[in-house]
C-alpha cells in the first residue's frame, strides 16, 4: 500500500511506517501533520489517480523534528579577472514520519463551506423580484454644443537684427 503526496510543492511517494524529509514545515515537533493533496492511491490490487487529487484517501503523518541538509559549496569565478567567490548553504528540512493511510474515507468537513451552504438555501428560499420590461430609449433631444475655440492673438514674427557691415580688406589692412 502506497500513495503519492503533494507537500510543500514536491511530490512524495509514502508508505506507512515510512520516515521522511520535506522541505521545512511551519509545525512543532509532536505535532499531526494535513496532507490535504494526494495525487495517486493503490492498496496493491486497484490503482487511483486523482483529478488532479483524490479526497476519499486520508495520510496521517507527524513532524518527528526539524534539522538543516550538508552544506553545499557555492564557488564562483570569472577567469582572468581575479573575481572569486566561496559561499555555503545548507537547506532546511522536516523530518515526518507517516503513521498509516486511510482509502476510502470521505474527507473532513470544511467550517467555511457550510456558511456558504446556508447562504445558497436562504437565496433559493426568497423568490426573485419581477423584472421591468425594457421601454423605447429616449432620443436625445439636445446634441452636445462644441466648445468654441479659444483665439489668440498673432504672434508677429520676431525681427530679425540686421546684420552687421562686413569690413573691407582695406580696412583690415589699413590702407
Amino acid at each position: 500500500m502506497y500513495a503519492i503526496v503533494e507537500i510543500a510543492g514536491k511530490q512524495f511517494k509514502v508508505k506507512p511506517g515510512m520516515v521522511l524529509n520535506v522541505p521545512t514545515l511551519d509545525i512543532e515537533p509532536g505535532k499531526p501533520v494535513e496532507v490535504e493533496r494526494v495525487l495517486a492511491f493503490s492498496d496493491g490490487k486497484d490503482f487511483k489517480v486523482g483529478t488532479p487529487v483524490l479526497d476519499d484517501v486520508q495520510v496521517d503523518a507527524t513532524v518527528v523534528e526539524h534539522g538543516k541538509d550538508r552544506k553545499i559549496i557555492v564557488f564562483k569565478k570569472k577567469r582572468r579577472k581575479g573575481y572569486q567567490r566561496k559561499r555555503g548553504h545548507r537547506q532546511g528540512f522536516t523530518t515526518i514520519k507517516v503513521a498509516e493511510l486511510k482509502p476510502g474515507q470521505a474527507p473532513k468537513p470544511k467550517k467555511a463551506a457550510e456558511p456558504k451552504k446556508a447562504e445558497a438555501e436562504k437565496a433559493a428560499a426568497k423568490p426573485k423580484p419581477a423584472t421591468k420590461t425594457k421601454t423605447a430609449a429616449k432620443p436625445k433631444t439636445e446634441a452636445k454644443k462644441a466648445a468654441p475655440k479659444k483665439t489668440t492673438a498673432a504672434k508677429k514674427p520676431a525681427a530679425k537684427k540686421p546684420a552687421a557691415p562686413k569690413a573691407s580688406k582695406k580696412d583690415e589692412t589699413g590702407e
